[in-house]
């Protein structure tokens, strides 16, 4: 028996020979602008194993001299470093605030609330380039920039707005009468909120995390403005080479990156399921 994926469409007998080619026309487009999507990310995973010196195409063999130089370049291994100290760091932050934002403002209804919710949620729609000319203004004069605090604010700030619209998307379904329950049997507000309300929401808190870890993870723009030479993160470092002296290590940086982000979204999808 064939998988679902690989079986082959039962149409309805009222089907005209017009709907279906209508159907796999769709589909056919459908894949093609996938194809158009992720091709320019996939012809980079060859040119890392490239023996040339020079991302291009034909490669004149295979090589894995640029992971080792990877590998054992400290300038990597320092921007790497400081990724997986950011990164989690704000992650840490945004989950933290965003949920409890989220949960307080599916709890109360109060004038205004439309607009905290835009003020919240404005880092996801106000162009990045604005966000980091702002947060460098302001950091510069209380002295936050160039520190590893003023990097983890901002991109803090960045994952937050995903964390409370995945965890309010999650408490559209909650039923408040656990909690009702809860607190009428004697548990408190904050054990409740650990033993009952958290449990529940943990799939919508777990996705927004992983959207904050990635956000912060992938950004470069506002590491421009803010970072300093001891801050310089995976993104900017790769900036940097581009700019500077291009060569595949940048390709063997995309790659592992490619594969990095494919698993945090296989991990969301994975989430997902279990959810539904």
């Amino acid at each position: 028996m064939l998988p679902k994926a690989l079986a082959l469409p039962i149409f309805p007998a009222y089907y005209t020979p017009l709907d279906k080619l209508g159907w796999w026309a769709l589909r056919l487009t459908g894949v093609a602008v996938l194809l158009f999507l992720l091709l320019p990310i996939l012809v980079i995973v060859p040119l890392s194993f490239s023996a040339s010196s020079f991302l291009a195409y034909p490669m004149p063999g295979w090589s894995l001299q640029w992971y080792e130089n990877l590998f054992t370049s400290d300038d990597w291994a320092r921007a790497a470093r400081n990724s997986f100290i950011v990164a989690p760091a704000a992650t840490l932050i945004a989950t933290v605030l965003g949920t409890l934002t989220a949960v307080g403002l599916a709890r109360t209804q109060f004038p205004g609330k439309g607009l905290l919710m835009s003020v919240l949620i404005a880092p996801m729609v106000v162009p990045i380039v604005v966000v980091g000319v702002a947060c460098y203004l302001f950091f510069a004069r209380i002295g936050l920039a160039d520190t590893y605090v003023g990097l983890i604010v901002v991109h803090a700030a960045l994952g937050a707005p995903f964390v409370v619209t995945t965890v309010l998307a999650t408490l559209q379904g909650f039923n408040h009468n656990l909690v009702r329950a809860s607190l009428s049997l004697g548990a408190g507000p904050l054990q409740t909120f650990w033993r009952v309300t958290l449990p529940v929401i943990a799939p919508g808190v777990i996705s927004g995390a992983l959207f904050a870890f990635a956000t912060s993870f992938d950004e470069v723009v506002v590491t421009l403005f803010i970072a300093g030479p001891q801050q310089v993160t995976l993104p900017r470092q790769m900036f940097t080479g581009i700019r500077e002296n291009i060569n595949p290590t940048i390709a063997a940086v995309a790659t592992l990156l490619t594969i990095f982000t494919t698993g945090l979204m296989l991990v969301l999808e994975w989430i997902r399921g279990k959810r539904a």
